[in-house]
């Protein structure tokens, strides 16, 4: 499965009053890899940029200047992201933003068949997807980051293909080990792919009495039969005497 991490900077928040893409960057997931292919490219929105944008992600007008337009570059971009699945932090605003650029070429020249975006690419939102796994908490990126364990010390201004790489981290900590990974039920000896592409876990085949097996000591096993008891006592029941455990039962017994 080919995805395509995504972070946009632009001049301002709404293009409905005229503001443009200024950067680009993406990097490039396959099977849950990084692959190491890339795409950066700072764009002359030919405009001014506002300052508070200038004092979110760093970038000037001077900087921009003598960038290519996004006419020049709108080629290599679209045949990076055609037909990929892109993952982005609040989706809308940067796909917003693409497809308004899309559209004034398109209408610039009818012929071109760049976008939208959401016609040619299926789009994840990471930050749904944070709302969904951590309702009522911060779910911005610098927050998933703190909660996920990434280094984020570098990012002191925001930058689209810095933003992109630690995206990708954050989606696949997000991800990792939960719907992704099936087991393999086919050949032992490699890695097999499930329907959507992605590397299936690998079974293991494991000769008799190669699992060291850890037994509890017998303070675990009191503090476990304890902890049994109060849930009988508060629940009135308790749903490990129902799994015919022989530990289950030595607390029944014990308990007696």
């Amino acid at each position: 499965m080919r995805q395509i991490v995504l972070d946009t900077e632009t001049t301002g928040i709404e293009t409905r009053e005229g503001h443009r893409l200024i950067e680009i960057g993406a990097v490039e997931v396959i099977n849950r890899r990084l692959t190491g292919n890339s795409y950066h490219q700072y764009i002359n929105p030919e405009r001014e940029i506002d300052a508070e944008a200038v004092s979110i992600h760093g970038i000037t007008n001077e900087r921009v200047a003598n960038e290519p337009v996004f006419g020049q570059v709108a080629k290599e971009f679209w045949d990076f992201i055609r037909g990929a699945e892109l993952v982005i932090h609040n989706a809308p605003f940067d796909v917003g933003f693409i497809d308004h650029e899309f559209k004034m070429l398109r209408e610039a020249d009818p012929s071109l068949d760049f976008g939208p975006v959401s016609e040619h690419c299926r789009v994840l939102d990471t930050l749904v997807m944070a709302r969904g796994m951590h309702p009522g908490q911060r779910n911005s990126l610098d927050a998933l980051c703190k909660r996920y364990d990434i280094d984020n010390g570098h990012r002191v201004l925001h930058g689209a293909l810095l933003d992109a790489e630690i995206l990708s981290d954050v989606y696949l900590a997000m991800t990792g080990g939960q719907t992704a990974l099936t087991l393999d039920s086919g050949n032992d000896d490699k890695a097999a792919e499930n329907e959507h592409g992605e590397f299936a876990v690998r079974r293991l085949s494991l000769e008799p009495g190669r699992l060291k097996v850890l037994h509890p000591t017998e303070s675990e096993m009191g503090a476990h039969l304890a902890k049994l008891a109060k849930v009988r006592d508060k629940a009135g029941t308790c749903l490990w005497d129902q799994l015919g455990s022989p530990v289950g039962q030595t607390g029944d017994q014990g308990q007696g």
